[in-house]
C-alpha cells in the first residue's frame, strides 16, 4: 500500500470504484451533464436518466438546439428543474461564444449559466486533468473526519477551510481521479452513520478517527424548517387534454402544472375567488366548481404544500393565454413535475361533482 494519503486514495480507488457510466468518458459535456444531474440527486436514480438524456442530447449543439418543453420532458421526474434550464442555457452559452465546445480555461467555464466552482472543478478535473478542487457533500463529510473540522458546515470559515484542504490534496497525479476518489469514499465507505474506517485508506492519518469523533463531524448546517403553503388547484379535462401552465415561479422550476394560487387561510368562498383571479390573469375564463374534489400533500425541499383540487368546465382561453391544453398522450413531451401527476391521480379517484 502507497505511503502517501493521496496516494492511498488513488489506489483505493483504482480498486474499488463503482462503474458508474459517466465515469468511463472524459467528454467534458458528459461529465457536465452527470455533475448537474448528481446534484443533490442520488446515483440510482441519475442511472435511469443520465444514458437516456446524452442519447436524446448527446452533443452540447443538440441540448442548445432543443426546445425548452423537450428538455424539461426528459428531466422530468428528477426534481430541482432549475438545473436542466440552466444547463440549456450554458449549452446555448458554450455554442455561441466557443463554437460548441466546453472550454478548458476555468474563467471561460466559470462564466457559463449554473456553472459554480465545484462544477467547473469537476469538468475541469476530470475531463482536462487539471488540478482544480471540487468540494460536495460527500467530500465535506470526507475531509471533517480526515482534519477534524468542527465548525458548521456553510459557514463561511469552515467552506474556506474545506476548499483549501481539497486544493492541497488535488495537485499531483491523476487529479479527476483523485476528485472522484473523495466522492467514491463519502458515498460509499465515509457515510453520515456508522462510517466502515476499518477499511478506509485514510484512517491512518483520519483525525476524527484518532479522536473517536467519527459519529459527531460534521458539524451539520442548521436547517430550516420547511414552510407550510396551501394551495388551490384548478383541474380542467377537455377529449382527453389537460389545462397546462408553465409557471416561471422557483418553486414549480419552470414545469407544466395545472393553474395554482395561494389559497387564502379562510377557504371556501375566498380560495375560490383567489383562484378564479389568478385563472383571469392567466387568460382563463371557465365554471369552477366551489367545492374542491380532492386534497393532496406534497413535499419539496423547502415547502410543504396542501393542495385542494377544483374541478374547472366551459373553459374559454384568451389570444394571449398562458395557459394551454396537452393531451394525455403527450404528457411526456412536455416537462410536467411530479406535483401535475398526483393531482390528476387524485382526482381520477375522487367522485365526479365532488
Amino acid at each position: 500500500m502507497p505511503d502517501s494519503p493521496r496516494a492511498r486514495l488513488l489506489h483505493w480507488y483504482y480498486q474499488f470504484g463503482r462503474d458508474l457510466p459517466w465515469r468511463r468518458s472524459r467528454d467534458p459535456y458528459a461529465i457536465w451533464v452527470s455533475e448537474v444531474m448528481l446534484q443533490q440527486t442520488r446515483v440510482a436514480t441519475v442511472l435511469g436518466y443520465y444514458p437516456r438524456f446524452l442519447a436524446r442530447f448527446p452533443t452540447v449543439g443538440a441540448l442548445a438546439a432543443a426546445s425548452e418543453d423537450e428538455v424539461l420532458a426528459a428531466w422530468s421526474g428528477l426534481g430541482y428543474y432549475r438545473r436542466a434550464r440552466l444547463l440549456q442555457a450554458g449549452a446555448r452559452e458554450v455554442v455561441a461564444r466557443y463554437r460548441g465546445q466546453v472550454p478548458e480555461a476555468r474563467r471561460a467555464r466559470l462564466s457559463l449559466p449554473g456553472v459554480g466552482r465545484y462544477t467547473a472543478g469537476a469538468i475541469g478535473s476530470i475531463a482536462f486533468g487539471a488540478p482544480e478542487p471540487i468540494v460536495d457533500g460527500n467530500v465535506a463529510r470526507v475531509l471533517s473526519r480526515l482534519r477534524a473540522i468542527d465548525t458548521p458546515l456553510g459557514q463561511a470559515d469552515t467552506e474556506r477551510r474545506l476548499w483549501d484542504e481539497a486544493e492541497r490534496l488535488v495537485y499531483g497525479e491523476d487529479p479527476g481521479g483523485l476528485n472522484q476518489a473523495l466522492m467514491e469514499l463519502g458515498a460509499t465507505l465515509c457515510s453520515p452513520r456508522a462510517p466502515r474506517c476499518e477499511a478506509c485508506p485514510l484512517a491512518p492519518g483520519c483525525e476524527a478517527r484518532r479522536q473517536g469523533r467519527q459519529a459527531a463531524l460534521p458539524i451539520p448546517k442548521p436547517k430550516k424548517a420547511p414552510k407550510a403553503l396551501s394551495l388551490s388547484a384548478a383541474l380542467c379535462l377537455r377529449q382527453g387534454a389537460l389545462l397546462l401552465v408553465r409557471s416561471e415561479e422557483a418553486l414549480y422550476g419552470g414545469m407544466h402544472a395545472p393553474p395554482l394560487a395561494e389559497r387564502p387561510e379562510a377557504g371556501g368562498p375566498e380560495a375560490v375567488e383567489a383562484l378564479r383571479e389568478h385563472l383571469s390573469a392567466l387568460g382563463v375564463r371557465g365554471r369552477l366548481e366551489a367545492e374542491p374534489c380532492a386534497e393532496l400533500r406534497h413535499v419539496l425541499t423547502h415547502r410543504r404544500l396542501r393542495i385542494y383540487v377544483h374541478r374547472m368546465s366551459h373553459v374559454r382561453l384568451a389570444a394571449d393565454a398562458r395557459a394551454r391544453f396537452v393531451l394525455l398522450a403527450e404528457l411526456g413531451e412536455v416537462g410536467v413535475s411530479r406535483l401535475t401527476m398526483k393531482v390528476l391521480e387524485a382526482a381520477a379517484e375522487a367522485p365526479v361533482g365532488g
